[in-house]
Order: structure tokens, then sequence, then C-alpha cells
């Protein structure tokens, strides 16, 4: 590698050609940019006490042989400048020509020394070669040719800034100020640099790359010229072309994230360590597979949460999870869609398994229980599948799960969605038309119509309100209004107002004359009380119930799915340090706290230390002569430890896992230990969300 302070104009000079590898992210710089760069060259070339205005790095590595007549080099990092500096070259190359002017550069020589070869043939006439549509947009105005319908919007726009701002600039201020621009002049060599570690670690001034752009430079940037373009236009542009432009930049790092969850375990990657997750999976992998699956996969999350499928059914079932915004779902569901596409599973089994996910994630929402656990919950699902009972152990897994990661019940799902405040529920359009359009063929455009109170929210409600509810008419109010039972829609909102319930049933558009399935049986009734709203929302609650179903397999094949507790043949009078004396008061006192943490702990004594269970271990104890010696299967970076009781034993040899160990001597510690052991159980639980 050299490097060395340049002035950007020399770096242009001489038979050479700067080339955007295909895979780089097209040019980007926007006016603002352009702006301050333009305020940079006027403040530096208008006074002779600025020597230099430093404007970053200009990476590259030769692309073939650097002897040829017009040497050819791929741009590592440097597009942005370089592309901008040689359009405000162009524009002033024009303006130039335009007055005939030769002060203070004549038109030719900027051409011959910044912009063209002069004795290239084709391609190799010009200094500059970027990447799809900026290349020939770039090309077009180096030619003064006309672009075509399809040029590169930046590319005109900041063209159009430059010509604009020479229009009255002084000309010699501008062309002294783009002469002292400088850059770091980073040459590499074939063979010996590898590029991209020095792309990671260079501390550019241009807009921040995106994990995307990160993986993408990683997977294709130390190829031949030719193979990049081969592998890039083969794979990762059809990626780029299935999400869709601003669906790419928004979302692919989502993508990769859940990626790498399915093919790493992993569930606790955050946003900002994707490319370094990616870096140590990827690894040893042969490029073309690696890009082949990464292809595979994007066309299962492209359809799921992006709703390009053409399945009508898959389609409409897939949009009810992205209306319930349960993407913490979509690394099972793109594992499943994939045992779809291999012919594993069958459309209609997919569609159940769907459905599955849609009750789980709406029960629980309904019954108020932490989403905290969900992450986790679907990261680890297909590991318990067994592919040749598919749709049985999908059932059995969601039955099997306890505590606050369970699959709520026919009776507490039936319980809390009569109870729980639907109005201000922020899924409210989303359930519903679910239960409206449930086994219509013909939907009803919930959309058209709005949520309508049956009884009224005024809180000054009418008199015939107040008699028809009784005496305890307010309690009434507060305790159903946004329930269940008390909710409807309508097209007639503004009509129906406050207005007491009869003329509500019997007035035109009202429930008696409604084609809304919810409104079903309102037109029979002569009264709307507490008594009534609660007879509906039992009935609008068994419909829920199986809109939203719970599965259900036999006992006898649940039972075969039931995880047993291990039998490792050890027990407690296997650890003579916990028989008795202290260390077995230590040791009674923890078990007792740490079982009552949750019922879905297990205990399993082992040869040298006793493990406490949820997913996996959460806490291990080693028996020791004077203390109990307690390991988190935790990172140590990850503990609140208020008292200091934690010691770091990463990559230390020990019984146990995790990389935490607690010394537990006397039994007054208990308290802050249960403290550091709940962190433990919680985050093996569920983390979250993972930002």
């Amino acid at each position: 590698m050299k490097a060395q302070d340049l002035p950007l104009t020399q770096l242009l000079q001489g038979s050479k050609q700067f080339i955007i590898p295909i895979f780089q992210r097209t040019y980007s710089w926007d006016r603002g940019n352009c702006e301050q760069l333009w305020k940079d060259i006027l403040r530096v070339g208008s006074t002779d006490k600025l020597d230099s205005h430093f404007i970053g790095s200009a990476v590259y590595i030769p692309e073939q042989d650097t002897s040829a007549a017009i040497s050819r080099w791929l741009v590592i990092d440097g597009q942005q400048r370089i592309t901008t500096v040689t359009l405000l070259l162009l524009a002033l190359m024009n303006r130039l020509a335009a007055e005939g002017a030769a002060d203070p550069i004549s038109p030719e020589e900027i051409e011959d020394y910044y912009l063209k070869n002069r004795y290239g043939k084709e391609d190799l006439k010009y200094k500059m070669l970027l990447t799809k549509t900026d290349k020939d947009t770039l090309i077009a105005l180096l030619d003064n040719k006309e672009p075509g319908e399809k040029a590169s919007k930046r590319i005109l726009d900041n063209y159009a800034f430059f010509v604009e701002q020479l229009a009255n600039a002084d000309l010699k201020a501008v062309y002294t100020g783009i002469q002292k621009l400088m850059i770091v002049d980073v040459r590499l060599q074939h063979g010996i640099d590898n590029p991209q570690m020095i792309f990671e670690s260079m501390n550019s001034t241009g807009k921040a790359l995106t994990q995307a752009d990160l993986i993408r430079n990683f997977v294709l940037m130390g190829l031949e010229h030719d193979l990049q373009t081969r592998l890039y236009n083969d794979y990762w542009r059809p990626m780029e072309v299935a999400f869709g432009a601003d669906n790419y930049i928004n979302q692919f790092d989502e993508f990769m994230r859940y990626f790498l969850v399915i093919h790493t375990g992993n569930h606790r990657i955050r946003r900002d360590e994707v490319y370094d997750e990616f870096k140590a999976y990827s690894r040893d992998q042969e490029v073309e597979q690696l890009l082949m699956r990464l292809k595979e996969f994007t066309h299962y999350y492209c359809d799921i949460a992006l709703g390009r499928g053409q399945d009508k059914e898959l389609g409409a079932a897939l949009h009810d999870i992205r209306e319930l915004r349960a993407d913490v779902c979509y690394p099972l569901l793109m594992e499943v869609y994939q045992d779809y596409r291999n012919n594993h599973v069958t459309k209609e089994e997919f569609l159940e398994v769907i459905r599955m996910v849609e009750s789980y994630v709406f029960r629980r929402a309904v019954c108020d229980i932490p989403t905290n656990s969900l992450r986790q919950t679907f990261a680890m699902f297909c590991r318990r599948l067994k592919k040749d009972r598919y749709l049985e152990s999908v059932k059995a897994t969601f039955l099997l799960l306890q505590s606050y990661r369970r699959f709520p019940s026919e009776s507490e799902f039936i319980q809390k969605i009569q109870e729980r405040n639907l109005y201000n529920f922020n899924r409210r359009s989303y359930w519903l038309r679910r239960i409206e359009n449930h086994g219509r063929k013909e939907r009803v455009l919930v959309q058209e119509y709005t949520i309508e109170h049956i009884l009224p929210q005024n809180d000054n409600l009418s008199d015939e309100w107040q008699d028809m509810l009784g005496s305890d008419w307010k309690q009434v109010q507060e305790t159903y209004l946004h329930t269940l039972g008390n909710l409807t829609l309508t097209g007639y909102n503004s009509e129906l107002s406050d207005r007491p319930f009869h003329e509500k049933r019997d007035m035109e558009g009202g429930f008696a004359d409604s084609p809304i399935r919810l409104n079903a049986g309102l037109g029979s009734l002569h009264k709307w009380d507490a008594d009534e709203i609660k007879k509906r929302a039992t009935t609008l609650a068994g419909k829920a119930a199986s809109v939203w179903g719970e599965p259900s397999l036999e006992e006898t094949i649940l039972d075969a799915y039931r995880q047993k507790t291990q039998e490792t043949g050890y027990t407690i009078d296997d650890h003579r340090h916990l028989l008795e004396g202290k260390n077995r008061e230590l040791f009674d006192a923890f078990r007792r706290e740490v079982l009552a943490l949750d019922p879905c702990i297990t205990e399993e004594f082992l040869k040298l230390y006793v493990a406490y269970k949820a997913e996996t271990n959460f806490v291990d104890i080693v028996p020791q002569a004077r203390k109990l010696r307690l390991t988190l299967n935790m990172r140590f970076h990850e503990i609140d430890d208020p008292h200091g009781l934690c010691e770091d034993v990463t990559n230390l040899g020990r019984w146990g896992n995790g990389d935490i160990q607690i010394s537990f001597s006397e039994l007054d510690q208990l308290p802050a230990v249960m403290g550091l052991v709940r962190q433990s159980l919680e985050l093996q639980m569920g983390d979250g969300d993972v930002d």
C-alpha cells in the first residue's frame, strides 16, 4: 500500500481510468453535499492564506496490469468526491467554452487533464467510469449529448447545480480552489493489501454505508472484476430489484438480520452488528453458494414482508401477519416458506402454519402477555420441528410452550377479549376486519367504514340513555364503553352520533338496516344495557376464538413431544459439598428461590455441577468446600452488577456455562445473587426489541 497526500487534480491527470465496481452503490451525493463542497472551494480559492482543503480519501486497486497505456483502477473509497469534482470540472469546461475563454485554464486542457483520455478507445477514453445509469448519464454529459429518459437524476441535478453556481462566480477563484483540494491517495497492491479491511478502517467524510453496503462490498470486493460483475448481475442485482429501491435501502439490513438468525441461531443480533455477524458466518464459505442462498431467502422475505408473492391465498394470510405487525415471526415463516418451496410442506399446511402464528401473536397481545420473549421463541422454533410430521410438530411446539411463552388457552383468550379496551388497541382495524370477514367470500372493505360505539362516548349521556342504563349508568359506561360488546362498524357514524338506541337501530342505515355482520342481532333488541353488552361480547368472543384458533393434539401424541428430564444418574448425594453444613443451607435457600422464578425451570444434577434450565442452562452451581460457585450464562458486558459480585471468566476453562462467575458464601448475599440470576433467566427467555 502506498499512501500520500495529493491534490485531487493530480490524481486525475495522466492516462488512467477510475472504475466504480458494479457492486458499489450508485452516486448518492445530494445538493447539500455539493453546496458544502462549493463553499469550501470558494473559501480556499479566494485567499492566499489557505494552501489546501482536505476532502477525504481515494482508495483504489489496479484492475489489470498498470503498465498498459491506459491504467485501470477499481475505486474502493472516494467515488462520491471524485465524481462530484468531475461534474464541477465538466461544468467549468463548458462555461469557459461558451465564453471562448482560456483563463484560468482552457476548456481543452480541462478535458485532456481531468475528463478524458485522448487516445482511449470506446469506454477507455473516459477517466471516470461509473455504474448503471450513472455511467450512461455521465458519458452523455461528457460527450455533450442528451441523456436518455432513464438518466441518473442525481448526476443531472448536481451538474445543473454547478452550472448555476458558475454563472456568476469568479472562475479563477473556483479553479484555484479546485487545485487546492487535497486527498489521501491510497494505492493498493494485489496480493499484498486487503482492500476490504482498509475500506472498513477509512474514516470517510462521505455518506455512511449501511450494513447492506458493507456486506455487498465484503462479498464481492476481493474478486476479479469480471467475476464481480457476473456475481453482481446474477445474484445481488436481482435482490435489489426484488426489494425495490426504497425497500432495499430501508429493509435490506433487517432481512440480513433475519437471515443470520435463521442460519446461526443467534436471535440477539443487533442492527448495528449485522455486518460483523455476517463476516463471522460467511467465513470459509464459497461465495457463489452464499449469494445463491441469500438470493433464495430474499424472495421468501419479499413475499412475506412486502407482499410480492403471486399466490392469492398465501398473500392474504401473509397480509394479515403484516397488518398484525408480527415481524418477529419472519425467521420462522422464511424457513417454512423454504420447506414449502422444497415440497416438504403442502400449500394447505403452510397456510395453517401462518394462521397458527397469527393466532399465537394476536392471542398473546389480547391477553397482554409480555412480548419480549417472542423473538427467541420464533428463532428457536424450527429446531424443534420434525420434517416427517411437520404440521403435528408445529402444533406440539406451540402447545408445549410454557409460562409467558405460552399459547393462550381458549378460556383465557375468550375472557380477556371481552374485558380488554379494544378501541384503543393498536391493531383495531385488523381485528375488526378479521372478525367481520371470517368465512366470507365477498370481503367487506373495513377501511371504508368507521368504528361505532353503540353506547356513546359522550360523558353527558342523554336522559334516554341514562334511563336505559339505570342508576349506575356512569359506571356501566366506564366499564363497557371501549370493550368488544359495545363496538361495531358503520358507514353512518356522524348520523348515528349520540342518538338513543332505538333511533340508531331503526333509522336509515341503522343497525337493523346494516349489511355488516358485526351488527347482526342488534336490529331485534329493545334495549342496550350492561346485560346486552355482555351477551354480545360473549357471542363475538366465541367467534373470535374461531378466527384465531388454538391448535389441538391428542394427549398421547403430545406426550411424545414433551421433553423429559434427562436422567443423568446423579443426585444431590453425589455432591459431597452439598450434603450438610453451611453449603447445604446456601444451596437449599438458593434452589428454593430459583425454582420459584418460573414454572418452566428445571433442575438437573450432573457429575460436577447442578444446572438450572429454562430453554437451556441459565445458571449452574459448582459446589466447593467453603462456597458455591455460580456461573451465569451471559456475556460479561450484559450484566448489571451494582454490588460488584461478578467476575469475568470469558475464555477461561471452567465447569458451567457462561462468562460470568459469582462466589456465593453468605446467606445475606442471596437477594443480590438472585437479582443477577434473574437477569440471566430474563435474557434467555427474551430480550425485547433488538436495536
